[in-house]
C-alpha cells in the first residue's frame, strides 16, 4: 500500500486559529512537524496557540493578528510577513460564526451583511491573497470549512446556510478554474461539532445533545487526511456528521 504524503516540511496558513477546527488543526499540525502560520483577531489567543504549537514541535510558528473579513486590514497584515507567505503550501480557512437571532423573520440588513462579511467574504479574501501566491509557486492546497448546512436545510438559519452554501460554491469553483495551475481546493462540510458556535444556538444544546457532537479534532483530522494525500490526489468535498443523532 502506498503511504500518504507526510506534512513535514509543509508550511500551512491556518486562518481561524484561535479556537475551534482552526486550532484543533494548528496543533495537530504542529505535532505532526509542520510549520504554522496562525492566523486570528485575538492576539491574546494567538500567542497561547502559538505557544502551544511550539511545545508540540512545529518547525516553525509565525502569528498574524487580523479580520479576515477586512480586505485592506488583511492585506497590510498579510504584507508585512511577505516572505514567510511564499513558503506556504497549504491554506486552511476556519473563521465562521452565527447568530442567535437567526430565524429569516427576525434577520435585519446589519445582520445579514454581517454573516456574509465573516462568513462569506474572509474566504473570498483569503482566497484572492493565497490562489496568486500557489499560482506563483506551481501549485498548492486550499481548505475551506463549510458546513452540512450548505448541503441540506436545518435550523441554523437563512443566512448561516446562504454564506456556507457560497463558500462551498466558491471552493468548488475556484478548483474548476486553477487545477491547470497545480492548485487543489477542498471544502469540509461538518455537521454539528463541541465549538464556541454552539453557544450561539437560540436555545442552548442540552448536554446529551453536546455529548453527541463532534469534536473540534474530529474535524482536524479530516484536513490531516486531505493534507496528507499525494498531489496526484484530489478531494472535492468531504460531509463529517455525528454517528449518533
Amino acid at each position: 500500500m502506498t503511504e500518504v504524503k507526510s506534512i513535514t516540511g509543509r508550511n500551512i496558513l491556518i486562518a481561524g486559529a484561535t479556537s475551534g477546527m482552526g486550532r484543533a488543526t494548528a496543533l495537530q499540525a504542529a505535532a505532526a512537524g509542520a510549520g504554522v502560520v496562525l492566523l486570528g483577531r485575538d492576539g491574546a489567543r494567538l500567542d497561547e496557540v502559538s505557544r502551544k504549537a511550539t511545545e508540540l514541535g512545529a518547525s516553525s510558528v509565525l502569528t498574524i493578528q487580523a479580520d479576515a473579513a477586512d480586505a485592506n486590514a488583511l492585506s497590510v497584515a498579510l504584507r508585512e510577513h511577505d516572505i514567510a507567505l511564499r513558503e506556504i503550501d497549504t491554506m486552511i480557512n476556519s473563521v465562521g460564526v452565527n447568530i442567535v437571532d437567526r430565524a429569516f423573520v427576525d434577520l435585519t440588513a446589519d445582520s445579514w451583511a454581517s454573516m456574509i462579511d465573516i462568513n462569506l467574504n474572509a474566504a473570498f479574501n483569503l482566497a484572492k491573497i493565497i490562489v496568486p501566491l500557489f499560482r506563483a509557486r506551481g501549485g498548492g492546497l486550499l481548505i475551506n470549512i463549510s458546513s452540512t448546512a450548505a448541503r441540506k436545510p436545518d435550523p441554523s438559519g437563512a443566512a448561516y446556510q446562504a454564506t456556507k452554501a457560497g463558500v462551498m460554491a466558491m471552493t468548488h469553483a475556484i478548483m474548476e478554474e486553477e487545477w491547470k495551475n497545480g492548485i487543489r481546493a477542498t471544502v469540509i462540510l461538518p455537521g454539528m461539532t463541541e465549538t464556541p458556535l454552539l453557544e450561539k444556538r437560540p436555545s442552548p444544546p442540552t448536554e446529551e445533545m453536546r455529548a453527541k457532537a463532534l469534536q473540534p479534532e474530529d474535524i482536524a483530522e479530516a484536513c490531516m487526511f486531505v493534507m496528507g494525500l499525494p498531489e496526484r490526489a484530489h478531494v472535492s468535498e468531504l460531509m463529517i456528521q455525528p454517528a449518533k443523532r
